[in-house]
């Protein structure tokens, strides 16, 4: 089976693996938890990152069906769409470009995300920047028949952040949180790639 990690990365992960040792996660977790250390050289992300029962699986089994995958801003569709085009080719639709003006009190990327909700309620949602965007989606999704395959939500920085992934939390549906104020866009879309070579690995090991 071919990799889809360059040789360094594979020379990265192997010192993450050695100064992490021993863990409780599980091997899909793991590959998670690694892939966001090695995009950010923060081990705090071990003790950071949350994954609600099923949601890895539920979101493999919608990356590998093509479902689209949203992100909140460009700098998170940039950094996944390599990986995207190597693996399933889904759909890439960045919120904040959906948006050409805010509705009055939204932002654009706020604005953006729930047209983008509106056409693909049944999405992986990538937020790695966006704390509004992640509130008005979930504020959403208690009266959506449908619901995102999954929801990735690492924002980061200062205001509304904590408050958007404890929004997050409360909600049922399928999740992968950055707890606190960290995240960002290379710690989202690295949650993404660790999960569409996850995806890929599945489909390939089937074949």
């Amino acid at each position: 089976m071919t990799s889809l990690n360059h040789p360094i990365l594979e020379q990265s992960f192997a010192v993450i693996d050695r100064e992490i040792g021993e863990h409780n996660f599980s091997p899909a977790e793991y590959a998670i938890v690694r892939r966001t250390i090695h995009s950010t050289a923060d081990f705090e992300f071990a003790q950071l990152l949350r994954f609600s029962p099923g949601a890895i699986e539920k979101a493999i089994a919608a990356l590998q069906a093509q479902v689209p995958i949203v992100t909140d801003v460009g700098m998170v569709k940039q950094g996944v769409a390599g990986m995207v085009a190597k693996t399933f080719d889904n759909p890439l639709v960045t919120a904040v470009e959906r948006a050409a003006v805010a509705l009055p009190g939204k932002t654009r990327t706020e604005t953006g995300l729930m047209q983008c909700f509106e056409e693909f309620p049944q999405a992986v949602y990538v937020i790695g920047n966006a704390p509004t965007a992640l509130i008005a989606l979930c504020n959403q999704l208690s009266t959506s028949p449908i619901q995102p395959a999954l929801v990735i939500g690492a924002p980061v920085g200062f205001i509304s952040v904590l408050e958007s992934k404890a929004t997050l939390a409360q909600t049922p549906v399928p999740q992968i949180r950055v707890e606190g104020r960290k995240g960002g866009s290379p710690a989202a879309a690295a949650i993404l790639n660790a999960l569409l070579v996850l995806a890929w690995g599945r489909r390939q090991h089937k074949a």
